[in-house]
């Protein structure tokens, strides 16, 4: 079984991103990129880092209408990533139309509440209830248009496992205990989120950022 830690890469820098790949590759089970990854480098980027060896979380956050996010997936198919994030929010047809657009190999997930969000963003964006109500809502959403799994916090992974038991949860927001928490306002501890029943954890700068990230990957997995 490979570790269920994904490293989120978050630098548009080419050479330092190759090189946290390489330091943590024995210890972790992929390589999360980003936005800012992918705005920086693109396909070019994402190939190369598909060298190290380790499985391509692609992590762009689609959210449009549904033929334009379609169209934008199959742009994507020469990398074939492991797994793809789109926005729940997006709605039932747009994660329909993603699911149809992505390689058979891709796993396609919805995002429900970022975890940079709690119930008064929620609020001042005019979504009712609190981040709990609406990551039910939206993996509900999610299970009936027909893609793999959905992103949450530890917090919610739970409650979203209980509703669908074969899907693939992904949880960020994950901190090593005595970590600092960020710009994150709902975080917990790798092994209370593989509990909860997270699939996989994306961890960043616990890892990213340590004087040696290798030993920090190492040391997190021995938590698991």
């Amino acid at each position: 079984m490979s570790s269920p830690i994904y490293v989120a890469i978050d630098t548009p820098d080419l050479a330092r991103a190759v090189s946290i790949g390489q330091k943590v590759k024995a210890h972790v089970g992929g390589l999360k990129l980003g936005l800012e990854f992918f705005s920086a480098h693109g396909h070019q980027g994402v190939r190369e880092m598909g060298q190290i060896g380790l499985p391509i979380f692609l992590d762009l956050k689609l959210h449009d209408i549904p033929n334009t996010v379609a169209s934008a997936i199959q742009a994507l198919h020469g990398l074939a990533p492991s797994i793809l994030t789109i926005h729940a929010a997006g709605g039932r047809a747009m994660m329909e139309d993603a699911k149809a657009a992505a390689p058979e190999t891709t796993r396609v997930v919805g995002v429900t509440v970022l975890t940079s969000l709690d119930a008064n963003d929620l609020a001042s964006i005019g979504v009712g209830g609190d981040e709990h109500a609406q990551v039910e809502r939206l993996t509900g959403l999610a299970q009936e248009a027909g893609i793999d799994g959905v992103v949450c916090s530890g917090f919610e992974v739970g409650a979203a496992r209980r509703m669908w038991r074969d899907g693939f949860f992904v949880v960020p927001g994950v901190r090593p205990a005595g970590g600092a928490v960020g710009d994150q306002k709902r975080v917990m501890t790798p092994r209370q989120a593989l509990d909860n029943g997270a699939s996989i954890l994306v961890i960043g700068r616990p890892i990213t950022r340590a004087e040696d990230p290798d030993a920090a990957a190492r040391a997190i997995a021995a938590t698991l």
